[in-house]
């Protein structure tokens, strides 16, 4: 958006004796996706504006076509005119892309490469650090603001404790930018993200760590780390692990023979050390944190296994997944999918929740307090 602005794309545009502010032509922004590398043919252009649309990022400026036409039709960002849905989940992203993009234009910025425990990491502020220098932009009144905002940001997975095992405070802990803004994203990247019916009948649907058989009935992960056995956890439907074990256990099948690198043999048992309840996670006082976790699937998968029920938990993560990129770790509690408050679920009903949603998946979990 901000380019085609740059670019004069998107500039007031008079039809029918009428002007029309901030628009562009959609024939004429196929050209520049083409022109810029964007998109390699006009198909394929028209297939990202129409993810766009459906994401209520532009619509065309009288909504008289919802869908994208390769024409002479004037179609506007509804960032431009105040239609653009602004969910909390949005807001706080924002508002960490706007505070880091300041961060990082200013001479001596408080964002530094340092080291904890002989680890280097980009990034950096420390908790005080920041506080100080909210205050002194004004993005903030009071140093309790600050702390509110920085734990907004840290529960949405913007920025981070170094090693997490904080929350946010107002300390000389060591925290750093967990997104990185300024990476370079392809429009491209859009269309990796399949219909909810194409998610439950492709054979590498992303709610999958790996997937071992292409038949679409049988929905399973594979454990996460090197060097052990290979096993496999059903999170869908029990049967399908059942009928290929040939015993009862709805857990466990025998080793299949696979062409993959080793991988580690899934604990039978919940990595949990402890039952817990809901009534202990949701009490006041409890020694628990909620993080909001954004969580884009690759090719592969999103990857993790979700085990238990009433409340599920997460019992595995690829370490090199999209999960562990964003912040998850085993033994969170699942508090929410994609808005839904799944508590009171099973991990059937939340594996069900998972493959129909969007390909982005933003899931709320709760995690101990070390």
């Amino acid at each position: 958006r901000l380019r085609l602005h740059d670019g004069k794309l998107i500039k007031d545009r008079r039809y029918h004796l009428r002007t029309y502010p901030n628009c562009f032509v959609a024939k004429e922004l196929t050209d520049w996706l083409i022109d810029h590398k964007e998109a390699p043919d006009r198909e394929t252009g028209i297939r990202l504006m129409q993810k766009l649309m459906d994401h209520y990022i532009i619509h065309h400026v009288c909504d008289e076509h919802s869908d994208y036409k390769d024409a002479k039709l004037l179609y506007r960002f509804r960032k431009d005119d105040g239609t653009f849905p602004l969910s909390k989940d949005v807001k706080v992203f924002m508002r960490g892309q706007s505070l880091y993009e300041k961060l990082v234009s200013v001479e001596e910025s408080i964002l530094k490469v340092r080291e904890e425990n002989s680890v280097k990491y980009q990034r950096t502020f420390l908790g005080s650090e920041m506080i100080d220098w909210l205050i002194q932009e004004g993005e903030v009144e009071n140093r309790q603001e600050a702390v509110e905002l920085g734990r907004a940001l840290l529960e949405h997975g913007i920025i981070q404790h170094v090693s997490n095992r904080h929350h946010f405070f107002d300390s000389d802990i060591l925290y750093q930018f967990w997104i990185n803004f300024r990476r370079r994203r392809r429009l491209t990247e859009l269309l990796n993200e399949n219909s909810s019916r194409a998610l439950c009948e492709s054979p590498d649907s992303p709610f999958c760590l790996r997937k071992l058989n292409p038949d679409p009935g049988n929905t399973s992960f594979l454990s996460v780390q090197t060097n052990k056995e290979i096993k496999i956890v059903s999170a869908v439907r029990r049967s399908s692990i059942t009928s290929l074990s040939g015993n009862s256990n709805a857990y466990f099948s025998a080793p299949p023979t696979l062409v993959f690198p080793p991988v580690a043999e899934c604990n039978p048992k919940s990595v949990l050390k402890r039952p817990v309840t809901n009534e202990e996670l949701l009490s006041p006082g409890a020694p628990y944190v909620k993080k909001t976790l954004t969580i884009v699937g690759d090719a592969v998968g999103w990857g993790f296994v979700v085990r238990g029920g009433r409340p599920c938990h997460i019992q595995a993560v690829d370490p090199g997944g999209p999960a562990a990129a964003a912040g998850m770790k085993v033994c969170q509690f699942v508090f929410s999918v994609n808005g839904v408050y799944v508590l009171h679920l099973d991990y059937q009903t939340i594996s069900s929740l998972i493959m129909t949603g969007p390909r982005t998946l933003v899931m709320e979990v709760m995690e101990a307090i070390e």
